[in-house]
């Protein structure tokens, strides 16, 4: 049986320009952190707000704000790293659903994470600065 993560390596459409990989999947691992926080305190916000407040902040309402900004920079990070590995338009819409599904982030960067250091090491990069060959 094959390691899903090893056969995703070979998924990577042909054509891909030479692409610096590292730095855009630490933006992406960093953004998907920053977001997947913010929505879980916007989680536990609303649940305080509307379950023990009646409607009350109790944090305020700058958190749906920042979680909403945050999202916008996370979708940007996904959208660079999509291009760069030119996967199919289904996985760029799973990626940018995990921003908005609590806890989803986190299981969408882990696997991620491991997709592209498997096409890395496919490709014979390193982890710091590489490249994808074309």
């Amino acid at each position: 049986m094959t390691d899903p993560v090893k056969a995703s390596a070979t998924q990577v459409r042909p054509g891909a320009r030479s692409k610096r990989l590292g730095p855009a999947l630490t933006r992406y691992r960093v953004m998907a952190y920053v977001t997947g926080c913010f929505l879980l305190l916007l989680c536990l916000e609303m649940a305080v707000k509307y379950g023990l407040r009646g409607g009350e902040p109790w944090l305020g309402d700058w958190i749906a704000i920042i979680h909403g900004w945050i999202y916008v920079v996370y979708l940007a990070t996904v959208v660079d790293m999509w291009s760069k590995l030119r996967w199919r338009l289904g996985r760029l819409i799973a990626l940018l659903l995990a921003g908005v599904v609590p806890l989803l982030s986190f299981f969408a960067e882990h696997r991620t994470t491991a997709e592209v250091r498997a096409i890395m090491a496919a490709q014979g990069e390193g982890r710091g600065e590489t490249t994808l060959a074309a």
